[in-house]
């Protein structure tokens, strides 16, 4: 069971809209990407401000390959310049980083920077920025079962799987399941982001476009998070309850 905060432990976004943001100033789809940088820079100093613990970024998913090859190679080279460019920030902020994805995608020269950024802040505690590139929900899945079946072959022993288990093999098995989803850009789905760790995360969604997400519109998201009853299978009347008796116990 989660624990419940007023600050949400992990806050995770799907960042959508820089194309249409770009588009609607009659500027090509990368300079909305390239804001895009900025606001993810805002955003992370938002969150190491409020408290919040996690934050996971959806940078670039197993499906965003299909995007035209100009734009992929773009992405690309934007994702080197923000790791050559952003880590020592970070680090100087007390902030880790975490990149999870099937990174043998990438070249060798992206695979160093990020094996090099993690190394770097792998000691900061302050908030864990985790950046999920070539990532699917339904891929960290399959690796997990993969992980398993693989030990149990080593083995030769296939041992009883429970949820707790299973979870530990997923690609963010270090922190806790986000408690609060953000979506810019007007669309209302999850796409294949953290499947098996969302089942009872709050879902935010906003029309604003990812390159005007700010301090301000974080805020909102979470004071809507902030009024929500998050029972987790109980009832109304149970949460009541263990509020009166928590206060009791306190006085």
């Amino acid at each position: 069971m989660p624990d419940t905060t007023a600050i949400p432990r992990h806050i995770a976004i799907i960042m959508d809209g820089n194309g249409r943001w770009a588009t609607q100033r009659r500027l090509p789809r990368a300079a909305g990407h390239t804001k895009g940088v900025d606001a993810v820079r805002g955003v992370v100093e938002a969150c190491a401000k409020q408290g919040v613990e996690y934050l996971t970024l959806f940078a670039f998913s197993s499906e965003n390959w299909r995007r035209p090859s100009e734009e992929v190679s773009f992405l690309l080279r934007l994702f080197v310049s923000a790791l050559e460019r952003e880590v020592a920030r970070m680090h100087a902020n007390g902030i880790r980083l975490r990149v999870v994805g099937d990174l043998s995608m990438f070249n060798a020269r992206i695979q160093d920077l990020v094996r090099r950024a993690e190394q770097k802040t792998a000691q900061n505690t302050r908030l864990t920025l985790t950046i999920a590139a070539n990532y699917g929900g339904r891929w960290d899945i399959l690796q997990a079962t993969r992980k398993l079946a693989e030990r149990a072959a080593a083995t030769g022993v296939a041992e009883p799987i429970d949820e707790a288990g299973f979870a530990e093999h997923l690609a963010m098995a270090y922190a806790p399941e986000p408690d609060l989803f953000i979506r810019t850009g007007g669309e209302q789905r999850i796409s294949n982001f953290l499947l098996w760790q969302m089942a009872y995360t709050e879902l935010y969604f906003t029309d604003q476009y990812w390159p005007d997400f700010d301090a301000a519109t974080l805020g909102r998201a979470i004071e809507s998070f902030q009024h929500r009853e998050r029972r987790f299978g109980r009832t109304s009347a149970q949460l009541a309850d263990q509020a009166q008796g928590a206060d009791t116990l306190s006085c």
